[in-house]
């Protein structure tokens, strides 16, 4: 059984963007040591554009091989004409309003996301699934994560998108390795408690 993993970035108050979603406050916290962070441990959840122009395009995946991400983060690609962003990984996007893929990389999951998800799961093989950004995605979809990756950066936004948008329901993970670094972001990995 493959894994699900939402890597998230967040503020201390747990808030993924503003109110509109934007997220680009939390940019300016990948210095130096974050980057090489990244680039090491997590390469492939840098989108392909990314990885080009910083010139690591060709680090092989180390823990996924497949992108699940809601439409408004496809969005952000699709605003700068990127339609397969993450061309390295097969891509699954969320929607009930796109109505078909601008790209033959991507599949759009309109109905059952949950089945789909499980679907992939089931599948064989030695990489995960990585669920990328969408709160609502997010919100639908935490019964299926099994794992955390949260990226905290040191600001408070006061409000904003949370990371799950969901109804209350008690959900507990295990702490596993927590990595700080001196720009204050710390990230911290959670596996969903069995």
């Amino acid at each position: 059984m493959r894994k699900l993993t939402y890597v998230i970035a967040c503020s201390i108050d747990g808030f993924i963007g503003g109110p509109d979603g934007d997220a680009t406050s939390m940019v300016r916290f990948v210095d130096e040591e974050f980057f090489a962070f990244l680039k090491d441990e997590y390469p492939e959840t840098m989108p392909t554009h990314g990885r080009r122009a910083t010139g690591i395009d060709d680090l092989a995946n180390r823990k996924y091989d497949t992108i699940v991400q809601g439409r408004a983060s496809y969005d952000l690609a699709l605003q700068i004409d990127v339609t397969s962003p993450y061309a390295h990984l097969r891509e699954y996007v969320a929607s009930r309003t796109l109505k078909e893929s601008p790209d033959p990389n991507v599949e759009i999951v309109a109905e059952d996301l949950v089945g789909r998800v499980r679907e992939l799961k089931a599948e064989e093989g030695d990489f995960g699934i990585y669920l990328c950004g969408g709160s609502q995605v997010a919100g639908e979809l935490i019964d299926e994560i099994d794992e955390l990756v949260v990226k905290t950066y040191p600001i408070v936004l006061g409000s904003g998108m949370p990371m799950f948008a969901a109804g209350f329901a008690i959900t507990e993970f295990t702490l596993g390795e927590v990595r700080t670094f001196r720009n204050g972001a710390v990230v911290r990995t959670y596996s969903r408690k069995r």
